[in-house]
C-alpha cells in the first residue's frame, strides 16, 4: 500500500515585483523570478513552486545520513568528514569518486534554470559525457536519490531549513548533522559562491549583496530563522548540532563527536590520517571535493574565487575572511547591530 502524500503546508508567494526585477538584474543565473515560502519567507528561485510538494514528500530511509546547513557553513568539509567516518576511512574511494556523487545535494536542480541548462548544453555539445552530467545535475534530486538501491546507504546534503526538510527524515529518525557558522563569515563566503556559480551569477558588489543577505533575499535565507529552527531540533537524539568555529579550533574533538554519533571511532593512526586529509591546505588541493566536474562543463565562472576558500582560524585569516567588512566600517556596524539585535531576540524568547 502506497503512503498517502502529505499536502505541502506552506504558502508560496512571489517576491514583490519591483524587488524581483532588482534581483533578476544582479542574479543573472535566474531568469524567471523568486518566491518566498511560509511565515519565515524562505527564499527560492521560481522553480520551487513546481517542485515543493515532491521535495516535501521525498521518502527518507532510516539509514540515510543527512547534512543540513545554511550555505557556506563548512558544509563540504563536514560532508567529507561524515562520509569517511561512515565508510570506515575509505580514503581510496573518497579520492576516486567526487563528493557530489558520494553525497548528493538534494535540491541543487532547483537552481538550474532551463535557459541556463540550454546554454550549458550548447557549450558542451561536443561532449556526450558533459551532456550526460548536465542532465544528471538538472534532474530533480527526489527522483535521482529515490532510484538508488536500498542496499546502498544514502548520504544527502540539503540547505533546506528543518520546516522544509521532508517530514519522513524526522519520522524515520534519520541521522542529521547540522553545522552553524558566524553570519558575517557565511555572508562573505556566500557572496563569492554566488559570483562563482553561473546558476546564481551574482554581478553586484559586496555591500549590495549584504543588504540582500540581511533581508533574507538569497536562497535558503533568512539566516536566523534557519538557525533558530535547527536549535529547536538540536536536542533530538538523531540530530547533532555543530559550530563551524569549534571545528576549526578542535578538529580531532569534532571527529570524535561525529564518530560517536555515527557509531565509529577511528584509532589513533586513523584519526591522524583523517585530520591530515581534512586540513584546509590539503582540502583545497583535493580534486574530489573542489567542484572540478562543475568547472569542466562551465558552471563555475572563470576568474572568481575558488570553491574551497581559506577557512582559517587565526586572527590574520579571520581579518582576511571578513575583509569586506573590515574595509567598510559603516557596513561592519550595520552587520554587528543586526546580529546583536537578532541574538538578543533569540535569548529573550
Amino acid at each position: 500500500m502506497e503512503k498517502c502524500e502529505k499536502i505541502f503546508p506552506y504558502e508560496i508567494r512571489d517576491v514583490e515585483a519591483s524587488i524581483n526585477a532588482d534581483l533578476l538584474e544582479y542574479f543573472t543565473g535566474e531568469r524567471t523570478g523568486f518566491v518566498q515560502v511560509g511565515p519565515e519567507g524562505y527564499f527560492f528561485p521560481y522553480k520551487y513552486k513546481a517542485h515543493a510538494a515532491q521535495y516535501y514528500n521525498f521518502e527518507a530511509r532510516p539509514d540515510d545520513i543527512w547534512i543540513a546547513t545554511v550555505p557556506r557553513s563548512g558544509t563540504t568539509w563536514t560532508q567529507e568528514l561524515i562520509w569517511l567516518l561512515a565508510n570506515r576511512l575509505d580514503f581510496a574511494q573518497a579520492q576516486q569518486r567526487p563528493l557530489t556523487e558520494r553525497f548528493p545535494f538534494l535540491e541543487f536542480p532547483l537552481f538550474v534554470h532551463d535557459e541556463v541548462k540550454a546554454e550549458l548544453q550548447a557549450e558542451n555539445s561536443h561532449s556526450p559525457a558533459a551532456l550526460e552530467f548536465i542532465e544528471q545535475i538538472s534532474r530533480p534530486g527526489y527522483e535521482t536519490l529515490g532510484e538508488l538501491p536500498h542496499s546502498q546507504r544514502r548520504f544527502i546534503k540539503t540547505h533546506f531549513p528543518f520546516s522544509l526538510i521532508p517530514p519522513s527524515v524526522l519520522e524515520n529518525k534519520c541521522k542529521i548533522i547540522y553545522v552553524a557558522r558566524n553570519p558575517k563569515d557565511v555572508a562573505v563566503s556566500y557572496y563569492y559562491l554566488n559570483r562563482l556559480f553561473r546558476t546564481q551569477g551574482y554581478v553586484g558588489d559586496f555591500e549590495r549583496y549584504w543588504r540582500y543577505f540581511q533581508q533574507g533575499l538569497n536562497p535558503w535565507l533568512p539566516y536566523f530563522s534557519h538557525i533558530k529552527e535547527a536549535k529547536a531540533h538540536s536536542q533530538l537524539p538523531n540530530v547533532l548540532y555543530l559550530n563551524y568555529e569549534d571545528m576549526l579550533v578542535d578538529l580531532p574533538g569534532t571527529i570524535s563527536k561525529v564518530g560517536k554519533f555515527l557509531n565509529y571511532t577511528p584509532d589513533t593512526v586513523g584519526l591522524e590520517k583523517l585530520v591530515n586529509h581534512l586540513s584546509i591546505r590539503n582540502f583545497r588541493e583535493n580534486k574530489s571535493v573542489n567542484m572540478n566536474e562543475m568547472a569542466e562543463v562551465g558552471i563555475l565562472r572563470r576568474g572568481e574565487a575558488a570553491f574551497v576558500r581559506k577557512g582559517g582560524k587565526d586572527n590574520d585569516a579571520k581579518q582576511q575572511d571578513q575583509k569586506e567588512f573590515v574595509d567598510n566600517p559603516k557596513l561592519l556596524k550595520l552587520a554587528n547591530d543586526w546580529i546583536q539585535q537578532n541574538t538578543d531576540c533569540s535569548i529573550s524568547r
